[in-house]
């Protein structure tokens, strides 16, 4: 019993829990109510394939977790378990444990004023649930909205700890005080941004006078607002309007005139980010996050750390931008490169230009202005119709052409059915002379239905493949086939193996190879273009007036400054730019998803697990398995699901190759800008310029971009290195489960036939489920093809 806990690790805790709940299934049956209410916000066509859907993955849970339990009660008494026994009910396990469904992450990443809060209050069917513009600027953290299984509504309001505070003090400090020895130059400059933030983030925390106090004395000084010791501020309420009234004060960020504020808008500055939670919706459903994302992140390391993860873990990110601003201006092009770059570096698969406010057109003016058509235009509604079809004519084909320069020609992106939307929530809520399908709120709604629906199907076909090989596993340890250690050496698998591995690694470095060039001819395009563009950023039209203190938080920060109002700057990513101009089509094209070339890395691991597969029913054939062989059939199950596991490791692994120019060349001016940072006195401003140019001036010479190059480089080895030992481990294990029947310890493990026979059942079916969807997909489309198109709303 003791050697059993031994070799299980962590299963010997459920061991001891053999008297308790160890042997309860897993997942308890929910009520028919709840089931049925999870998909209130899809269309009956919709709910028929998600309930499907769910009944296959519950059974399959079932026989997962009765599976599990035989077999953990039939090894109690045993003194050593094999390792196949071992692998079984950890993967067993593992499977029972995890989430029924990974949460889609939608960004909505815009400027303050942008529409994103209304959007969302549109969407979620909530009128001022979130604070929206008005006399306040609002939103003034990360939001995320999701609808879960309670009853209530509920916020969790998570704060910045006690040290991520006092980094922040520290700067905040050092940037206040720096013009302390500017003497009468100070009187002739204006307060810049930066200054103007630090002083009101250390007014609102400690009150008037604090910008004027040191770092020292404001650690011990007592913050006037409330902080809970586990940082984490809970609110609740039985109705939205109830809990907005509660959140609004810690979310948004009040006018700076304002004489008294309250204790709770006072912590503001802590506030990391808040999560908001809904009851079942209608409209929005379970599995969704809508995430309300600040257009440029934050002064804060942690916070702006915060806001690049999250723009990383969206899979649909949506430009917001209102009808006056979507035609130009830097902010918006920002957000679209911050938006193109998260489809290079994260999980994004999907980017749209939302444009907002587009109820907003005077009449009289458009006409006057207008140049498309002939017909003549009779009301309000006409007009604002065909200008959103204007618009989205124009910005898809802009958007779509910046997307081909940077990303593969085959992108999924470029083939998105909608790349613009243009949408009103005020005409949502009013329909004074749009219709709620002419405001386009409904087919955002229904685009997130779809993605939800798609990302469920996939989730049930993985868990139930995975499932049927994990019982054939099972049920072959019964079995009175055999296939000994011999035969797999004589067939020379291993042998084969070690030769595919070895092709495999020669492949990933072609793969990786075709990085070389665009990295060479961006290192030549940096150096010859870096001058320039240090320039741009360092040099303002209007002088250094409200600039000095803006440019020491840039210093402070090592290259970057996030406002809340003024567009990002990131000297390391501007001057580092000409060199993902060259290497942004070839990196995208490496970690392509879909069609196979020399350059992509996944179709290489998807010949070689078809490879190993191929070899696999081979060796069963010439040893006499049986075309539906147990054994067989799990090891090329399980070839798909151990190497699977890749792809994950893949992604979180490719951020930091994309990110390593920025940081390499972030760290060589690590130096410069600590010394510019130090800078005070008269003449302060061209002086911290003058460090920051002759330090990147003998950086470049001493071949800061050919580092950045080589990190780079050594980084994609580094990812060679990880796949392959991964695969190598893996095929071991594989190998070893092929080679371990026939040891004579399975003898007196449990029977598990009758859950092999339902599995086998239940795998059976996901090709009945499918056809079912593809067909009320037809008729769904027939059905809405026939329908005649609403009209406006009556006059």
């Amino acid at each position: 019993m003791e050697l059993a806990r031994v070799l299980l690790g962590p299963l010997s805790l459920y061991i001891d829990r053999v008297d308790s709940d160890l042997f309860k299934e897993p997942m308890k049956k929910r009520r028919r109510s709840d089931r049925d209410q999870q998909f209130w916000a899809f269309p009956s066509m919709e709910q028929s394939a998600l309930k499907e859907y769910e009944k296959l993955e519950s059974r399959t849970r079932r026989v997962l977790s009765n599976t599990y339990q035989k077999l953990i009660q039939s090894i109690f008494l045993d003194d050593g378990i094999p390792n196949g026994v071992k692998y079984l009910i950890n993967r067993l396990l593992a499977l029972i444990e995890k989430p029924p469904l990974d949460p889609i992450y939608i960004g909505l990443l815009g400027s303050t004023g942008a529409g994103k809060s209304s959007l969302i209050n549109a969407i979620i069917q909530q009128a001022m649930f979130l604070p929206v513009s008005g006399e306040s600027i609002c939103t003034s953290c990360i939001v995320q909205v999701s609808s879960g299984c309670c009853e209530q509504y509920e916020a969790k309001i998570h704060l910045l700890s006690d040290q991520e505070w006092k980094e922040e003090l520290k700067n905040l400090t050092k940037l206040l005080h720096g013009t302390e020895e500017l003497g009468e130059e100070a009187d002739t400059w204006d307060r810049d941004d930066a200054m103007d933030e630090a002083t009101w983030k250390l007014q609102m925390i400690y009150g008037t006078g604090a910008e004027s106090r040191k770092y020292e004395d404001l650690l011990r000084a007592k913050p006037k607002g409330k902080i809970p010791t586990s940082r984490i501020i809970t609110l609740k309420a039985e109705e939205a309007g109830e809990l907005s009234i509660k959140l609004d004060p810690y979310i948004r960020t009040q006018r700076r005139d304002r004489a008294e504020e309250s204790a709770e808008t006072r912590i503001w500055p802590l506030i990391k980010y808040v999560e908001v939670t809904l009851p079942k919706s209608a409209l929005i459903p379970a599995g969704v996050v809508l995430v309300d994302i600040p257009g440029t992140g934050d002064f804060n390391s942690k916070r702006d750390e915060m806001w690049k993860k999250t723009i990383d873990k969206c899979s649909v990110l949506w430009v917001i931008s209102d009808i006056e601003r979507v035609s130009g201006g830097r902010a918006h092009e920002d957000l679209l490169n911050e938006s193109i770059r998260a489809c290079q570096r994260g999980f994004c698969r999907d980017i749209a230009l939302v444009v907002t406010k587009t109820d907003r057109l005077h009449l009289p003016e458009y006409l006057r202005e207008r140049q498309v058509g002939n017909q003549a235009i009779q009301s309000h509604r006409e007009a604002v119709l065909e200008r959103n079809e204007t618009i989205k004519l124009e910005r898809s084909g802009i958007l779509k052409e910046k997307l081909k320069r940077k990303l593969p020609a085959d992108s999924k992106v470029l083939e998105a059915a909608h790349l613009v939307y243009t949408v009103s929530a005020q005409e949502y809520w009013q329909q004074a002379f749009l219709t709620e399908e002419e405001t386009e709120i409904p087919k955002l709604r229904e685009y997130i239905r779809k993605s939800l629906l798609d990302k469920k199907r996939r989730m049930v076909t993985k868990c139930v493949t995975e499932a049927f090989g994990l019982l054939v596993l099972a049920d072959s340890f019964s079995s009175t086939e055999n296939l000994s250690n011999e035969h797999l050496l004589m067939s020379g698998l291993r042998h084969f193996v070690e030769e595919k591995t070895e092709l495999l690694e020669k492949a990933i470095e072609q793969c990786f190879a075709h990085i070389e060039r665009p990295l060479q001819e961006g290192v030549w395009m940096a150096r010859t273009s870096y001058r320039r563009i240090l320039g741009a950023c360092l040099v303002r039209s209007r002088g250094n007036q409200g600039f000095h203190q803006t440019l020491k938080a840039v210093c402070l920060k090592h290259g970057v400054y996030a406002s809340r109002t003024l567009a990002r700057i990131d000297l390391n990513e501007a001057i580092t730019r000409p060199m993902y101009d060259q290497l942004d089509p070839v990196f995208g094209g490496i970690f392509r998803t879909g069609k196979a070339t020399g350059s992509a890395l996944m179709p290489h691991i998807d010949a070689f697990k078809h490879s190993l597969q191929e070899k696999m029913a081979e060796i069963g054939i010439r040893n006499g398995w049986k075309y539906d062989s147990y054994k067989k059939s799990f090891l090329i199950q399980e070839i798909s699901a151990i190497l699977g596991g890749l792809e994950g490791y893949i992604i979180r692994k490719k951020r930091r190759i994309y990110e390593s120019l920025t940081s390499s060349v972030q760290n060589d001016l690590k130096p410069c800008y600590e010394e510019a940072a130090q800078i005070t006195g008269r003449k302060a401003c061209e002086r911290m310029k003058d460090i920051i140019r002759r330090g990147v001036e003998r950086q470049v010479a001493e071949g800061m971009f050919e580092r950045a190059q080589e990190r780079m480089q050594h980084q994609f080895q580094q990812l060679k290195h990880g796949i392959t030992e991964k695969v190598k481990a893996s095929i071991t294990t594989m190998l070893t489960l092929a080679s371990s029947q026939g040891d004579g310890l399975y003898k007196d493990l449990a029977d598990v036939k009758s859950e092999y026979k339902e599995m086998e059942k239940l795998h059976r079916s996901l090709r009945e489920v499918a056809e079912n969807a593809q067909l009320r997909r037809g008729m769904q489309d027939f059905l809405m093809g026939m329908s005649p198109s609403k009209a406006g709303p009556p006059k």
